[in-house]
């Protein structure tokens, strides 16, 4: 929890991700990841120590072989490419484990950490919606990135 609980991080995730990051948050989340099965949120570990969550969320109906990846990493593990690891290993899981064909992502403008973690694990960019985020009273544009099991 005390990871979660900052608002660097809250920043840059949905709205969905409070701050402050409650116990009742926390454990609301536990319960939620802990009924999906096969798993589709992971924690993230370096050398055994939690560092992050990381999750597919799998789209419907026509979409249905679509997933969206979203995670975060503690602010004291930034920039040790950590996150870029977990997203290729996620993706691969995806791909293999979940029969997805198409892992998207998308990136608020001002967060060049993330666009380079998936960067790094292969996504491609694809486009921009202009002013499509309105996040601490502003907008914004999210950067949209995809990867295909064809590209792996």
């Amino acid at each position: 929890m005390l990871l979660a609980n900052n608002a660097s991080i809250a920043n840059n995730l949905r709205d969905g991700f409070p701050h402050p990051y409650t116990i009742e948050a926390a454990e609301k989340f536990i319960a939620d990841t802990q009924s999906t099965h096969p798993p589709t949120r992971l924690c993230i570990e370096k050398d055994g120590v939690y560092v992050g969550n990381i999750g597919l969320h799998p789209s419907t109906d026509i979409y249905r072989k679509n997933a969206e990846i979203g995670y975060f990493i503690g602010e004291n593990f930034w920039g040790q490419r950590i996150a870029s690891q977990a997203v290729i290993m996620m993706v691969d899981y995806g791909f293999e484990k979940l029969q997805i064909n198409r892992i998207e992502a998308g990136v608020f403008d001002y967060n060049i950490g993330s666009r380079k973690v998936l960067e790094n694990a292969g996504f491609q960019y694809e486009g921009t919606s202009r002013q499509s985020v309105f996040k601490n009273g502003k907008y914004h544009d999210e950067l949209k990135y995809g990867i295909l099991k064809a590209d792996t």
